[in-house]
């Protein structure tokens, strides 16, 4: 393999960037599981089994492209944001063309401006609440492209940059219209940086957790909500009215986001008894999320307030410090409980919270 042979996405190996003698297999990490569009093509209309065919096909032939511009960081004082949105023009060439950048004016169309915003309340999310200079902590620059494809329903991470889908119409509006899932997204790399969570079984679903739950913080964070006044849906608005669903993960009842004679039912489970331990969707990084979000949720809701404050200092420190690569649902039950009584005290009633969160969900 080449020399810059970490550079590669997909089925090429990326450097893990905080420990440079490690590599693992990247994916780009979507938001929208891949069993809900294989139900889409199962029950949907021709049309809509097409669209699906065509985001599950793009999202896999992605996996193997090189990205086109280089994302060089140069030194940035702590907290200056640089924003850049491209226009994919609904081709699959990345990263496009540059119709908005940092300080730029609102531009006339709308997923240019919810990307440039939503990326910046992330930065100043990461910046004010836990003193992290952009995803990498070190001033990365966010880019992101806007009108991937056509009706293409997702958005993902690549390991570089940010790329959103506009949404067929029917059941997916675009993607940029939820800030959560634009944090999600966006916390991939953060994890790729910090504890590279191996995107396979309970570590990639661990990897996954953290994206909605730093997604669900992000939006509580710009909305001042408390634990018990926000709604823990992840993709919130995402569905359009024809769609028998609240968003594609809920953090407070996972199994309950949907429930669609297209899309299928939620097949999330909330405790670990019924961990699912097939094959597909990576060993179930998306479905088994449900198990640490609620471990999450049960946590500030125990602890109560802003739930950025306590349990999500908890979650960043451990996925800052503790977590590595190849950590399951028990080596962080034990981590979150030890930063818990490292942050505020051994038998504190934070520390307190975590322990019996996570054994409400079945893991001591």
């Amino acid at each position: 393999m080449a020399q810059n042979s970490k550079k590669v996405l997909g089925f090429g190996w990326l450097g893990c960037p905080k420990h440079k003698k490690n590599y693992q297999r990247c994916s780009i990490y979507c938001v929208v599981p891949p069993h809900m569009l294989e139900n889409l093509v199962v029950h949907g209309s021709e049309q809509q089994r097409e669209w699906a065919f065509q985001t599950l096909n793009l999202s896999s032939e992605f996996r193997g492209r090189r990205r086109v511009i280089g994302n060089v960081n140069f030194a940035v004082s702590p907290g200056v944001k640089r924003r850049t949105i491209f226009d994919a023009a609904t081709t699959q060439q990345l990263p496009g063309k540059i119709v908005r950048g940092e300080g730029d004016p609102p531009s006339s169309d709308e997923a240019v401006n919810e990307a440039y915003d939503s990326a910046g309340s992330t930065f100043d999310f990461y910046y004010e609440v836990f003193e992290r200079n952009s995803i990498d902590d070190k001033g990365l620059r966010l880019d992101s492209t806007v009108h991937y494809g056509v009706r293409y329903d997702n958005a993902f991470w690549n390991g570089d940059q940010m790329v959103y889908g506009d949404g067929d119409g029917e059941l997916f509006q675009r993607f940029t219209k939820s800030i959560d899932v634009i944090a999600h997204e966006l916390t991939h790399g953060v994890t790729q940086y910090e504890a590279s969570l191996n995107y396979f079984g309970e570590s990639g679903a661990l990897n996954e957790s953290m994206s909605d739950v730093f997604g669900a913080l992000v939006k509580q964070w710009v909305n001042k909500q408390t634990s018990d006044q926000a709604d823990w849906i992840i993709g919130e608005g995402l569905f359009t009215e024809k769609v028998n669903g609240v968003g594609i993960r809920s953090m407070k009842e996972p199994g309950t986001a949907y429930n669609d004679p297209i899309l299928g039912k939620d097949p999330q489970p909330a405790h670990y008894k019924d961990l699912y331990s097939g094959t597909k969707d990576n060993g179930g990084v998306h479905i088994n999320s449900g198990i640490p979000n609620k471990a999450f949720y049960l946590t500030a809701i125990t602890i109560g307030g802003y739930a950025w404050e306590k349990a999500g200092k908890i979650w960043y420190v451990a996925l800052r410090d503790r977590l590595r690569s190849g950590s399951n649902f028990k080596r962080a039950a034990v981590i979150f409980s030890q930063v818990a009584g490292e942050l505020y005290g051994q038998g504190s009633d934070e520390q307190k919270a975590v322990q019996k969160a996570w054994e409400q969900v079945g893991v001591p």
